[in-house]
């Protein structure tokens, strides 16, 4: 991989390091990958981190260790999920011969159920890896190793509105997240409906490639995204929430319904999901502004303004089977922690 400089391995350190880093939602889709095995975003993709879901990961080479050990949220994994963490360190040490590490992860939303915890896990993996190798990657470029380990973790390397730049290259040297704006950029809200805790069945990877291979409007969703994302980048500038909103819905649907055209089709949500969106857009036509984007899974988002949050909440609470509502700002970057300041929760 271009962007890894891996002559600049020189301070290979043994001692744990702890990470912190937060979902990202994106506003303006990603579906589709041009290359699955660099792991190349068929479209670009705009996303909001947010301050409310994370994943905390320490990593600690360990030269006694015979493989890799790798658990989350207290419980070890092995076979596909620690092959692809394995992976992902090979690809950082640019060997398989290298020292086995254990990687601790514990995320405080549910994993795999379309909340984005691969894009927080890898985003923290990747900057845990870039200081205990020393390869001193810059922003673009932990975004661009991120994303080898999940294509969204390449937006929560950043805070507040990241864009996620579709390249030309075979190599990805061009496909990295840019920071759009920062956290403080605008107060808005984002509220997270969460109506199953369940792992979802089909996987986003699988569910893209079952899309870009039997979807008859592939090439029409991949044709569209650049208007999309112009228009995204202007709305964000001026805090247009009435046309950050519109987008966000439009590509969210666009999306979701190119996955039900596949074959067989791709549907990630339930009863509560489709309750909850109309109930969304009848508080949308009594006057308060909020709008839903849905990723691959049956979690509903609102983004909505500080001042409405409260009356969308008792309304959606309505909806059965509505487990509970996580309310989420735009959210930092990730970073490295210090025992005194890991975060708990």
């Amino acid at each position: 991989m271009e962007n890894l400089n891996h002559s600049d391995i020189e301070d290979f350190k043994f001692e744990p390091v702890t990470t912190v880093a937060h979902s990202n939602i994106a506003l303006i889709k990603y579906w589709g990958k041009r290359s699955v095995q660099m792991n190349l975003p068929a479209v670009g993709s705009i996303s909001l981190t947010l301050d409310a879901l994370h994943t905390q990961t320490t990593l600690q080479f360990d030269e006694s260790l015979d493989q890799d050990v790798f658990s989350l949220n207290e419980k070890e994994f092995g076979g596909k999920e620690l092959k692809r963490i394995s992976d992902f360190l090979d690809l950082g040490a640019a060997t398989k011969d290298r020292p086995k590490a254990r990687i601790n992860s514990r995320n405080n939303f549910p994993t795999g159920a379309g909340l984005a915890s691969s894009a927080s896990g890898f985003a923290a993996l990747a900057l845990a890896v870039n200081d205990r190798l020393g390869l001193n990657l810059n922003d673009e470029s932990l975004s661009a190793f991120a994303r080898m380990g999940s294509g969204s973790a390449a937006r929560s390397i950043y805070g507040g509105f990241a864009e996620m730049k579709l390249g030309s290259k075979e190599d990805g040297s061009e496909d990295i997240a840019v920071q759009l704006y920062g956290e403080s950029h605008w107060d808005i809200r984002l509220l997270v409906v969460v109506t199953s805790t369940e792992k979802k069945k089909l996987g986003s990877t699988e569910g893209m490639n079952r899309t870009a291979q039997s979807a008859p409007y592939y090439k029409e969703w991949i044709s569209s995204q650049s208007s999309d994302l112009d228009e995204m980048r202007n709305a964000i500038s001026a805090k247009d929430f009435e046309k950050v909103g519109e987008l966000t819905e439009h590509s969210c649907f666009k999306m979701h319904g190119l996955a039900m055209s596949a074959r067989p089709p791709i549907l990630y949500w339930n009863a509560a999901t489709t309750e909850t969106i109309h109930k969304v857009w009848k508080l949308r036509q009594s006057g308060i502004p909020a709008y839903v984007t849905i990723d691959a899974g049956p979690q509903v988002k609102i983004l909505c303004l500080p001042d409405s949050v409260d009356e969308i909440k008792k309304a959606v609470f309505e909806v059965d089977d509505v487990e509970h509502i996580i309310e989420a700002k735009p959210g930092p970057a990730a970073k490295i922690v210090t025992p005194e300041n890991e975060i708990i929760a």
